[in-house]
């Protein structure tokens, strides 16, 4: 079904030079949701950095009708590596393991679907 959502959100660095973004989600039906992402870079050389990063999601109520359970719904670990060809531009490859937890997990199976994932990811950074 199709829904739209106001969001609200912060992005900044947390001690350690861990980058952190959190963000709070509200739909038209007052359907409550927030996000919070983290990462970090670790410098293999001045070009190539791995990248580790989390995702947990949370919903205040059940929102059925979306496949979203109350509490923590999902994660998501990743791993990425890129090479900054420039500052501005770096392309990367890396793996993501996504999980939904808790009630998301029941409406996942429910549906036929597996309650967790492997992705393999590619893509370009571009800096502006």
């Amino acid at each position: 079904p199709a829904r739209t959502f106001g969001v609200i959100g912060l992005q900044g660095m947390a001690p350690y030079w861990f980058e952190v973004d959190a963000a709070a989600f509200i739909s038209e039906d007052g359907d409550v949701e927030t996000r919070i992402e983290t990462e970090y870079d670790f410098l293999i050389t001045q070009r190539l950095i791995v990248q580790p990063r989390a995702e947990l999601n949370f919903a205040f109520q059940n929102i059925e009708e979306l496949g979203i359970g109350s509490g923590l719904s999902t994660a998501e670990l990743g791993l990425r590596m890129r090479y900054e060809i420039r500052r501005e531009i770096a392309p990367y490859i890396g793996v993501s393991w996504n999980r939904a937890i808790g009630n998301t997990a029941d409406f996942a199976r429910d549906e036929g679907e597996s309650a967790s994932s492997v992705s393999f990811v590619a893509g370009m950074r571009l800096w502006f």
